[in-house]
């Protein structure tokens, strides 16, 4: 009897085994590939367990209620000597949520393209300032001696990397003189490359350990998403928590929380914690109360208050905001957070695609953005400068 036969039905069995097992990590970077596609972003961004490996961030045992108010937008807003409208804005740069929380009152809540309030929607990097607030409390847990001490002393992988010998406050800083390429445009950039990892299956810890130095560390402001990876990487290491868990316990089940979060992971379960957390609208706005109340909730001081002052307090000539020779941007920048070019004792957290929350202490104000703006990639900076300019704006009109 012929054995090509058998042959043929072992390779047609192999070729369906190989299928099926590959075929959820071939859909993943078919969607990867598309995730920014105009035609696809918001129904994306709403949607990212359906496309990545998540862990789950369970809410609060009872959600903390707002009071409510209303107050009316300012209809225009001044962006550098130019007047915009304020709707036109929100609706050009694909706003999908809008919350303004002004003297512990909603007072604006709009939500659009299909959005609502039970949304859970991606923050990109506003993980980073969230990730931040994580550090402060395992500083204060004594898992972390001091942010002068190296990466390495806690994370040895690192070694032979560009984390080599860096401080801890550097990473913070965005400051680790690490070369990386965060332009999402470039199919070749760190960032794209990055993205591919999640999509076929890698480790982004070995994709840490894999970059070089470009600058001395603490010397420029360049910002390395990855650094905020290293940050994590300490996290784990010294708490011996997950991400996910460490946020659950210490920040999300203790804020009145009314929607479980998750975190993109990678497929060894490792947290994309430089970008890949998603919650809804309103909890986003908690966020932004825990850190507007100097990390006290209700009586109970979660975050140390002077790890948040000095989380927004820049601290080194290029980490001023304003023209800086020295610096990638005319924001200033903390501990994982963004000071505005023209400062009003405010700062922010962003994220690409038009991601925000805002803080305004003198002004007791917060707002939370989201948004699925596929203009972004056209000037990835300047509707970031001029959101700022409207969070001033209604700033100023209280």
């Amino acid at each position: 009897m012929s054995v090509w036969p058998w042959l043929a039905a072992a390779i047609a069995l192999t070729f369906l085994l190989v299928t099926v097992i590959y075929y959820r990590r071939l859909c993943r970077l078919v969607r990867a590939v598309t995730l920014f596609s105009p035609r696809r972003i918001v129904d994306n961004f709403r949607n990212m367990h359906r496309i990545y490996p998540t862990t789950v961030t369970r809410r609060a045992p009872q959600a903390f209620q707002f009071e409510r108010g209303h107050i009316s937008l300012p209809p225009h807003f001044d962006f550098r000597g130019q007047q915009l409208k304020t709707r036109q804005f929100i609706e050009d740069t694909r706003t999908t949520g809008f919350l303004v929380l002004h003297a512990d009152r909603i007072v604006r809540e709009e939500y659009r393209l299909g959005q609502t309030a039970a949304t859970t929607c991606i923050s990109w990097s506003v993980a980073k300032s969230i990730v931040s607030g994580l550090f402060g409390i395992a500083m204060a847990e004594g898992f972390i001696h001091s942010i002068e001490d190296r990466v390495t002393d806690y994370v040895p992988e690192l070694k032979n990397s560009g984390y080599d010998g860096v401080r801890i406050k550097d990473v913070l800083q965005m400051s680790s003189g690490v070369a990386f390429n965060e332009d999402y445009k470039d199919f070749h950039s760190d960032i794209s490359r990055l993205g591919r990892v999640l999509a076929v299956g890698g480790s982004l810890d070995r994709f840490a350990a894999s970059l070089k130095r470009e600058h001395p560390p603490g010397s420029r402001h360049h910002y390395v998403s990855v650094d905020t990876h290293v940050l994590a990487m300490i996290l784990t290491r010294t708490t011996g928590r997950s991400i996910t868990d460490y946020l659950e316990e210490k920040i999300w089940q203790k804020i009145g929380t009314e929607a479980d979060a998750y975190w993109i992971t990678d497929d060894l379960g490792v947290e994309l914690a430089l970008g890949g957390f998603n919650a809804t609208l309103r909890d986003y706005a908690r966020i932004g109360r825990l850190f507007l109340r100097w990390g006290n909730w209700n009586g109970e001081q979660i975050i140390p208050a002077q790890w948040i002052r000095d989380s927004i307090t820049p601290d080194a000539a290029h980490l001023m905001p304003g023209e800086n020779n020295l610096s990638d941007n005319v924001m200033g920048y903390g501990y994982q957070w963004w000071i505005p070019e023209h400062p009003q004792g405010d700062y922010v957290a962003i994220g690409i695609y038009n991601q925000f929350i805002y803080i305004h202490p003198d002004k007791q104000l917060v707002i939370a953005k989201t948004s699925a703006n596929h203009h972004y990639s056209q000037d990835t900076v300047t509707s970031e400068h001029q959101s700022v300019a409207l969070f001033q704006a209604i700033a100023n009109s209280l």
